[in-house]
């Protein structure tokens, strides 16, 4: 179904459970999902899905809006044991960097957005500016049809009594040619009229937190950092991070 293979671990203490919650992550090394799910406290059935570099090559293979819910069953025919799939609980969607086109393309059908419980993304949200390659200082705007589905799913999550979980991280890495991952979280907090509040925390593996933002159950960190060790370090706290998809 997809051009590349699914990495798929279950930690062998799980699979006595009468029921896990699924993991799928876009982009990123296998060991470092086998790792969250070990370390993560949720019980997780964990995929990698790993296709490449630049977001298009995620977005495109869930252009077909049956393509998610094959690959969930895909993944879930992967795990029968004696022909009996695992039960599962939630579904839960992470990306790092360019891994958030699939995200974004599987938020964007309604019947993959119905059946996912929680989506975490990475230092990775992105758009093109208007005109291309205009950045705001100069004049340039947002393509924010490209961040739709996001402010869309964050508006659900931050609902009181919402049940779905939304989590954003993001470092200051300043692309130049593209939307960065904080003027599009930023966009998004401003559509749901909601602020940032100014923190100096230590974060995981050492990171510093500048930010924090929270409605209902959607939350945006804010790191500090604009080097590729920064940028990794939001893929290599996947363990962390995922904790706040906890119900």
């Amino acid at each position: 179904m997809l051009p590349k293979p699914v990495d798929v671990f279950i930690p062998q203490r799980f699979l006595e459970r009468d029921s896990l919650d699924l993991l799928i992550h876009f982009h990123g090394a296998p060991y470092v999902v086998h790792f969250a799910a070990e370390s993560s406290g949720l019980g997780l059935i964990a995929a990698a899905v790993n296709l490449g570099g630049g977001s298009r090559v995620y977005n495109d293979p869930f252009e077909d809006s049956t393509a998610f819910a094959r690959l969930v069953a895909a993944i879930l025919d992967s795990t029968a044991v004696s022909g009996k799939r695992l039960a599962v609980r939630r579904i839960l969607l992470s990306g790092f960097s360019a891994g958030y086109g699939a995200i974004r393309r599987i938020l964007s059908t309604n019947t993959s957005r119905g059946v996912v419980d929680g989506a975490l993304l990475l230092d990775g949200i992105h758009a093109s500016y208007i005109p291309e390659r205009t950045v705001l200082a100069e004049g340039g705007g947002i393509d924010s049809t490209q961040l739709e589905a996001f402010r869309s799913f964050a508006e659900e999550c931050s609902t009181p009594g919402a049940r779905k979980r939304f989590v954003i991280t993001h470092s200051e890495i300043f692309p130049g040619t593209f939307v960065s991952t904080t003027e599009s979280t930023d966009w998004i907090l401003k559509q749901l009229n909601m602020k940032r509040d100014p923190v100096l925390l230590w974060g995981p593996l050492g990171m510093q937190q500048v930010s924090r933002s929270e409605k209902g159950n959607f939350k945006v960190f804010g790191f500090a950092g604009n080097a590729a060790q920064d940028h990794v370090d939001h893929l290599q706290a996947l363990w962390s991070f995922l904790r706040n998809l906890r119900e």
